[in-house]
This record gives C-alpha cells, sequence and structure tokens, in this order.
C-alpha cells in the first residue's frame, strides 16, 4: 500500500510539474489564462484558437453552392482522372466552368483546380500531373509558363494570431515562368516574368522577373539566362 501511494504521489508531481512546463513555454500565453474576447479564445494550458468561432474573413464566393457541388464532382471524375490523358477534355470542361484559357495549352495529366471561374491561363502553358490550383480567387497565369508535377497554388490562409478567419489573395504568375516539381505558392505573390523555381520551393513572396530562386524559404539564387 505503501509503494502504491508513494507512486501516486510521484506520478502527481510530475504531472504538476509538466502542467508548469507547458504554461511557462507558451508563447504569449497570458498571466491569468482568461480572455474577453470570443474570437480569441483561451485555455489553461497557453492559446489556443476555437475553430468553431472561426469565419470566411475576406473570402468571398463567385458561385453558387449548387455550381461548388456540381463542380466537385466534375473535377473528381474528369479533372483529376489518370484515365483521361488528353488535353482538350479538361481544358473544355474548365471553359465550361469560368475559366478563362489560351490556346494550345497542356493539361493532358490528372491536376486539381477548386474553382475554375477564379482561373486566368494564357497561351502555350503546361501543367504536371498532380498540380494542385486551390483558387479561392484570382490566380492569373500568363503565356508559356510551367507548371510542373505535384506543384500547390494556394491563394488561402488563415489568420493565425487572430480568429483563424480564412483571408485569400490573388497570385499572379507572368509570362515565361517555370515553377518545378513540388513547389508551394503562397497567397498574394507576383512570381515575375520568366523567373524560374527550383523544386521543393516555398515561395512565401514576390519574386522579380528573370531570376533563378530555390529554398524553403524561397531565396534567390542566381540569374536564369546568361548575360
Amino acid at each position: 500500500m505503501r509503494a502504491t501511494t508513494r507512486s501516486k504521489r510521484t506520478a502527481n508531481k510530475a504531472g504538476d510539474f509538466m502542467d508548469r512546463a507547458i504554461d511557462e513555454r507558451c508563447i504569449g500565453a497570458p498571466s491569468d489564462g482568461r480572455s474577453d474576447d470570443k474570437h480569441d479564445a483561451r485555455i489553461k494550458r497557453g492559446n489556443v484558437i476555437d475553430l468553431s468561432l472561426a469565419g470566411p474573413g475576406n473570402f468571398v464566393a463567385q458561385r453558387s453552392f449548387l455550381i461548388e457541388l456540381v463542380w466537385f464532382f466534375v473535377e473528381a471524375c474528369f479533372i483529376n482522372n489518370k484515365l483521361i490523358p488528353v488535353s482538350f477534355v479538361r481544358v473544355a470542361l474548365l471553359r465550361a466552368f469560368g475559366a478563362r484559357i489560351g490556346k494550345n495549352c497542356r493539361m493532358p495529366h490528372p491536376i486539381r483546380v477548386k474553382a475554375p471561374w477564379n482561373l486566368e491561363v494564357g497561351d502555350n502553358c503546361w501543367f504536371g500531373v498532380d498540380a494542385w490550383i486551390y483558387n479561392q480567387t484570382d490566380i492569373r497565369i500568363g503565356s508559356n509558363v510551367c507548371i510542373s508535377q505535384g506543384t500547390f497554388l494556394t491563394t488561402g490562409s488563415h489568420d493565425a494570431a487572430g480568429s483563424m478567419d480564412l483571408q485569400v489573395a490573388p497570385i499572379v504568375i507572368e509570362d515565361g515562368v517555370w515553377i518545378t516539381s513540388k513547389c508551394v505558392v503562397q497567397m498574394g505573390v507576383t512570381i515575375g516574368r520568366s523567373a524560374l523555381v527550383t523544386p521543393l520551393s516555398v515561395v512565401h513572396r514576390s519574386l522579380e522577373a528573370e531570376g533563378v530562386y530555390g529554398g524553403n524559404p524561397v531565396r534567390f539564387i542566381r540569374k536564369r539566362f546568361p548575360a
């Protein structure tokens, strides 16, 4: 019995120590653990945002729920279907739902597009397998642009330090850009004319024209074309 009681006391002390350690290590934790703002909910062990209170932020839906639902099934059955190895089907369906796509664009592989009505693509563009265009607001892609395999373009994020409301901002990719495989391009970014982004890079800021950029976060490496 004494051994069991001693073990329980040891466990309780360890638990108390962990509680104090968590409280002390939580960055920005309020001294009293309380907040009067519903959108900035707190718990005893540090700052936690109540996701049930998060809202749409500055996002504005451009189509009705019914159109979005129809597009969900069209995308799953045709756009993101590896059994359809031709471009014209994808291009035609994207245009039918409001995308503005130029001539001679190659989409022979499965890709994902959240909102075709928010997509503009120029001429002679290539899209690799599993490219993901998550465009809650506008994504504008120029001509002669290559979006390689597994690249993720996202115009949305969340208010991480506040209410976790959705925040959106457009992406602009200018003529001649090559975004290589498995890159992430974040909201509000403009990638300048003929820039090149190396594999596995995260583009968190706008990039100047004709540079080669890489890394996480992305940084300038060199000029793309010889002087």
